[in-house]
């Protein structure tokens, strides 16, 4: 801890700002692998809410990878990074009030569980994205999938590195079964959105 911080309690607080914008903060955050339909369901999601009146915003894993951590690689010390400072940036969203969506494969229970954290417990809502390897295969349209099966991407989720899947998730999208529509529907009616 940096003894050279000193936080400010003047800020106008998360309830103010609930307030304001009629809402209340959530993280809705999405897991699963690689091509599960992760990102599509959310911005099929949030223009649904967007429709509604309610201020949200997507993180993305390309997106936040091409900005804020962009300094990060895919080591096993860099990938818990860049979910931390997810967290962190998430945590400031749903502390303004904004539903905050996002989108990380977070391939482990461990890394899950360091981002609730950050977030807060009952502001983290984990949906997964239940979609078998072979269909995420074949919807491969960054061609990550086949890279990694010819060696040339290492420690590829799903291929040489694991995916646990989660255990106890608020919401669980078999996108076998459901479209995106009737998996965004999902999502508002079990979150009261």
């Amino acid at each position: 801890m940096n003894n050279n911080i000193f936080p400010t309690s003047d800020i106008l607080q998360r309830a103010d700002k609930e307030t304001l914008l009629k809402q209340k903060g959530v993280c809705i955050w999405f897991t699963g692998l690689s091509g599960s339909g992760k990102t599509t369901i959310a911005i099929a999601l949030e223009k649904e809410l967007h429709a509604k009146g309610l201020l949200t915003q997507i993180l993305d894993g390309d997106n936040v990878r091409a900005g804020i951590n962009n300094n990060l690689g895919f080591s096993e010390a860099d990938r818990t990074e860049n979910i931390r400072r997810i967290a962190e940036v998430t945590k400031l969203f749903v502390n303004c009030g904004v539903i905050t969506i996002c989108c990380f494969v977070s391939p482990t229970k461990e890394i899950r569980m360091l981002a609730k954290n950050v977030i807060g417990e009952k502001d983290f809502i984990e949906v997964f994205v239940n979609t078998p390897l072979e269909i995420c295969e074949k919807r491969d349209v960054k061609g990550l999938y086949a890279k990694a099966r010819k060696g040339e991407i290492k420690d590829f989720t799903g291929i040489d590195a694991p995916f646990d899947v989660p255990q106890e998730p608020l919401i669980v999208l078999d996108t076998n079964l459901l479209s995106i529509e009737k998996s965004v529907a999902t999502i508002i009616e079990k979150l009261k959105l």
